[in-house]
């Protein structure tokens, strides 16, 4: 009883220890040893510092306190309430040091203050030499000597005693978990007993020998007012691990431990602590399909909580702080992730060596991902992907300390709106890309996180809430914790993006707010082909291939689409897919949103405010693309999508949207839309000429075919056969004129005669066209665009010429107009088919008086006026009919007055009216 009650002052007043212990000697001994043993600090001298037989003497005795009956009953004494409230100590064999043992497990679920504090101090003495431990020995004796972690006799001095064979065990189960080469296979008894040691002195970095001897110093320096208990020193101390002045042996402590957090959470005290209950709650060790070592790895505890956590469910905020520490100590350090060490070895060791601190190795490797600093391998991507979605970066910026580091400036001019650790900070972070606003090192960073979060619909918490019932009734989506190998990176959101633009009619549709996100990100992505998976995936050949050096941002896509009908049949689709959505919601090229900017303040506001875009406001941008507030990049951007859309009708969302059925009935199997609008052109015209009773083409695909029309004539570059049969006149005759603004066209014209056969041809061909119907005639309605609306109001558009001709005169007559009319006049006297009304009333006439010209004459070649000058002849001799009659003096009135009118007068007298000129 005197032991007994002796021992009872240890745990009530540790400084009459000495006195009361039946071995003064020992018990001075023991004091130098465990000088004030405290709940909240334990000061230890080390073994180095006492002889080698005081040494032994001490550990003999500190063995016994283990083992010893008479602490055993004291335990039983003092902790009576405890032993019976905790089921597997009451039923421990007694007599055998067990007892102690299992109290000191289970000293976390200790109540009774009394209990606890000499639970605690047994501890002390545990943990200051493994040969201490209960059963330690056994399970691990083995892999101590294969592993040569220092000697286990307990005769001879053992300098590893202070935890260095622990030290020496953890990093060997680390190499093993990494696979590094040479490593040895501790045997699962040891594996479990080391792991518990881990977890035992979780709370208490004192208790971890090892680490407390290598970080003394460093817990002076940055943890002095740190108090220990609950893995606070721990905490402190990981935080500072990356700071310069922390000594490299404290540095490699941590990191050990750091480790086996990561293969088994209880590690961390205050993690497994904080987060009990909702790991209880939502079920997060109750998977028994998933063997033990797994279920308990800080990477599943992580997806399962935060698979709750984007469900809606509630995990306490103690936890989710917790959570959001270690999430960012993973994106840190990357070699606390076994898989990366394992997988990305050669990575590293080409690319991204001596870079370890503050992550900047995992946004390295994420670089060599990206695919821009060489290939990766398959399972080192597939590491990074795993790794990215256990810290889960997306739900808070701060997670990415380098990310954080990098954008902070930019967060406080662009996003500062923004709530601290909101995921809408990414977002904005995104909007800015490629803005004044944006950092390199910001781009940079943004972009190598981006490119993996684009791989998993999940990790963009905003998208997976608003989607995921979308997702999982449309794309057959898992929970968010569970990923499908068989499912293709980005597959998930390529189906969500499908269903966003669906109509009405075809069903399936996504709901609003789900919509809204993915055009969100559709507009963020569109800014680099590597943040559409499916683009890079199919396209990779392709993109090499063609568009090596298209490297500016937005360039590839842009690249791709010149170079459609070249590509592979899986790139053409996806491509043709992706430009589709555009000609639809051209919001997605966002940096032709930017460079439009002023135009659509200024004329597109309203199209560009709504929530449905449906092709309006790319027409807009069209109508209006030579405005004053129109820059040069915005010029560009519109045109070069007008030109894309003319390789597939398909590119043009309100032509496909009014045209479908027209085309389907009317003209199968055509593709590209300068041949579709050919063909519906055509059959509207001879339905017209023919006075059919009924037109063939629908009003609203009609209403449509004008706007498509008057946007090709334009700029010739939309009229690829007439572009192609004019380029080597264009660059002889017209290198100087700038296209757009139908310049070039009305340059050709202006050279007709000497143009190539085959350009002039062609250049007939759409003269007739347009004299037929002048809204086509984009020149003259550009010029005389007010004139049309002073005088010809109330004309058909086919009849806009013959109105403008007959006010020529008119003193409110413009000038630059006046000029125009007299040009197309000029023109039409050249050849009596383009002038309709001339050909329509003298229809008869031609024929009968005029057929020995018509007999010499070449198809799509001009007569040079011979009819005309044929009809006016039997104009003097009154044979015409009346309607062609009244047609030929108002010619004959119009020549009167001006020569150029008068063709045949121009050939032949050329020389005098030059001369009479000069």
């Amino acid at each position: 009883m005197r032991f007994r009650s002796s021992v009872y002052g240890l745990y009530q007043t540790p400084s009459l220890l000495c006195l009361q212990l039946q071995t003064p000697a020992a018990a001075v001994l023991t004091y130098h040893y465990i000088t004030l043993i405290t709940p909240s600090s334990v000061l230890w001298v080390q073994e180095t510092e006492i002889a080698s037989e005081c040494n032994h003497l001490l550990w003999n005795y500190k063995l016994n306190l283990t083992t010893d009956p008479k602490f055993e009953s004291v335990a039983v004494e003092v902790c009576k309430t405890t032993i019976s409230e905790i089921k597997e100590c009451a039923a421990e064999e007694r007599g055998k040091g067990f007892l102690v043992s299992c109290l000191v497990d289970n000293r976390g679920n200790i109540t009774d203050y009394q209990c606890n504090q000499y639970i605690t101090k047994m501890a002390s003495i545990i943990y200051s030499d493994y040969r201490l431990i209960c059963g330690f020995m056994d399970r691990c004796r083995e892999d101590i000597n294969t592993l040569r972690c220092g000697s286990i006799s307990t005769g001879e001095k053992d300098i590893h005693s202070q935890g260095e064979v622990i030290a020496c065990l953890e990093k060997g189960l680390v190499r093993e978990a990494e696979e590094q080469p040479g490593a040895h296979h501790i045997k699962d008894d040891c594996k479990k007993a080391i792991m518990r040691v881990a977890e035992l002195s979780s709370d208490d970095f004192h208790l971890d020998r090892y680490l407390y001897l290598a970080c003394r110093d460093d817990r002076e320096r940055f943890c002095e007012n740190t108090p220990a208990g609950e893995g606070r020193v721990y905490k402190c101390l990981f935080n500072h691990k990356f700071e310069e002045a922390m000594s490299e042996r404290c540095r490699e402590a941590l990191t050990t431990r750091q480790k086996l957090i990561a293969q088994d959470y209880k590690v961390s005290y205050s993690l497994a602590k904080a987060c009990k209950s909702d790991l209880r709650k939502y079920r997060c060790n109750m998977d028994t399909n998933m063997p033990r070592a797994r279920e308990t790895r800080l990477s599943y505890l992580l997806l399962c909580l935060e698979a709750a956590v984007h469900r809606g469910r509630v995990v306490s905020g103690e936890c989710q702080g917790e959570m959001m520490d270690y999430r960012r100590m993973l994106m840190e350090d990357f070699s606390l992730s076994p898989e990366i060490v394992l997988h990305c070895r050669g990575e590293i060791e080409n690319h991204c060596s001596g870079l370890h601190r503050k992550g900047r190795t995992l946004h390295c490797l994420m670089r060599v991902g990206r695919g821009d600093m060489g290939a990766i391998e398959p399972n080192c991507q597939k590491a990074l992907q795993a790794l990215i979605q256990e810290a889960d970066p997306g739900a808070d910026y701060r997670i990415d300390r380098a990310l954080n580091e990098a954008c902070e400036s930019v967060i406080q001019t662009a996003c500062k709106h923004i709530r601290t650790g909101d995921p809408m900070i990414l977002s904005c972070l995104m909007e800015h890309l490629y803005t004044e606003k944006m950092v390199e090192d910001c781009e940079h960073r943004l972009l190598e996180l981006q490119y993996f979060i684009a791989r998993d619909w999940k990790l963009d918490p905003i998208l997976y809430k608003k989607c995921q019932g979308d997702a999982a009734r449309l794309c057959h989506t898992h929970g968010w914790n569970e990923t499908s190998e068989l499912m293709p990176a980005g597959a998930i959101f390529s189906c969500l993006y499908r269903h966003a633009y669906r109509s009405v009619e075809q069903g399936r549709r996504l709901s609003r707010d789900c919509k809204v996100e993915v055009q969100r990100i559709l507009h963020q992505r569109a800014l680099d082909v590597k943040l559409d998976p499916e683009l890079q995936r199919r396209c990779m050949a392709d993109l090499g291939k063609w568009c090596s050096e298209k490297t500016e941002a937005g360039q590839e896509l842009e690249c791709l689409q010149d170079h459609l009908e070249d590509l592979v049949s899986d790139c053409r689709d996806v491509v043709g897919n992706l430009t589709e959505l555009e000609s639809e919601d051209i919001q997605i090229e966002a940096l032709l949103m930017r460079a439009c900017e002023p135009v659509i303040q200024a004329y597109c506001h309203e199209v560009a405010d709504n929530q449905i875009d449906s092709g309006d406001l790319m027409e807009c941008l069209v109508q209006n693309k030579h405005q004053k507030e129109m820059n040069e990049k915005c010029a560009v951007g519109v045109t070069h999508f007008q030109l894309i859309q003319i390789k597939d009708f398909r590119f043009s969302y309100k032509f496909k949207t009014a045209c479908k059925e027209d085309v389907l009935k009317l003209c199968p199997n055509i593709k590209k839309k300068v041949d579709v609008v050919i063909c519906l052109s055509t059959t509207v015209r001879n339905d017209t000429l023919h006075d059919a009773k009924e037109q063939r083409v629908s009003v609203k695909c009609r209403k449509q075919l004008r706007v498509e029309e008057v946007e090709m004539s334009e700029d010739i570059r939309l009229e690829p056969e007439l572009y192609d049969s004019c380029k080597q006149d264009i660059n002889r005759l017209c290198q100087n004129v700038a296209f757009g603004n139908a310049q070039v066209v009305e340059c050709l014209k202006e050279n007709k005669r000497q143009l190539t056969q085959r350009c002039h041809q062609r250049i007939f061909k759409l003269q007739e066209v347009e004299m037929v119907d002048p809204e086509l005639d984009y020149q003259l309605m550009k010029v005389c665009k007010h004139m049309i609306r002073r005088f010809c109001t109330e004309s058909e558009g086919k009849n806009v010429l013959q109105c403008l001709k007959q006010n020529k005169n008119s003193e409110l007559m413009d000038p630059k107009c006046k000029q125009m009319i007299t040009k197309r006049q000029i023109t039409q006297n050249t050849d009596y088919r383009l002038n309709p009304v001339l050909r329509k009333a003298c229809k008869a006439d031609i024929p009968k008086f005029c057929q020995s010209v018509l007999n010499k004459a070449t198809a799509d070649t001009e007569l040079e006026g011979q009819v005309i000058s044929c009809l006016k002849l039997k104009y003097a001799d009154q044979r015409l009919s009346p309607d062609c009659e009244d047609q030929i003096r108002v010619i004959l009135q119009e020549s009167a007055l001006d020569y150029r009118l008068d063709p045949q007068l121009q050939i032949h007298c050329t020389q005098e009216v030059h001369s009479f000129n000069v």
